[in-house]
């Protein structure tokens, strides 16, 4: 597996070997060994999720204050911009952000440890995400910093205005959240 550092500690960016021949592909898009290896990572994945979007979708920037969540993020089919966002007040890095493109061609993941804001824009017609998560959802406990934030400043390879959800649209300026001490 090679392994590439972002501007964001903790923040990696995984890309398993992809062993191809004529009859196809194979890959690992896990082993828990490998992955603490990589990572120092000694916990477990409790949950799996997916999503499906269409082009411009934009969810997040998506975090749990209690019981913060680690998140393993790949993508089945399409491309996405994946995003995470430091959201740890005591940290070198807060407010700032590190962004990759994943696709189901490039095999590449980014592991988001607990601390961090998550968000994603899809490039392509539809994308299938899925994320492993170091904690349960709590709905109760998710919060939400909105998108264009200057504070935070993402570029977002945006081709007109993205198609949020009413939360994400309504999320309060980095100044107004809650986030992590």
């Amino acid at each position: 597996m090679k392994i590439e550092t972002t501007a964001l500690d903790g923040v990696l960016v995984l890309e398993p070997e992809v062993f191809a021949d004529s009859r196809g592909a194979f890959f690992e898009s896990f082993n828990a060994t490998a992955f603490r290896q990589a990572t120092g990572f000694d916990g477990a994945f409790v949950q799996d999720n997916q999503s499906r979007s269409i082009r411009n979708v934009l969810r997040g920037i998506h975090y749990q204050l209690v019981r913060p969540q680690g998140k393993l993020v790949r993508v089945a089919s399409g491309r996405i911009f994946d995003v995470a966002v430091d959201l740890r007040r005591s940290s070198g890095t807060f407010a700032r952000w590190a962004g990759v493109e994943l696709s189901a061609e490039n095999t590449r993941q980014l592991w988001i440890p607990a601390g961090f804001g998550h968000a994603f824009l899809v490039l392509s017609d539809v994308a299938d995400v899925l994320y492993k998560t170091t904690e349960f959802w709590l709905g109760e406990h998710e919060r939400s910093i909105l998108w264009s934030d200057p504070a935070i400043g993402i570029g977002w390879p945006l081709w007109g205005a993205p198609v949020l959800s009413g939360k994400d649209a309504a999320a309060p300026m980095l100044a107004r959240a809650d986030v992590f001490d």
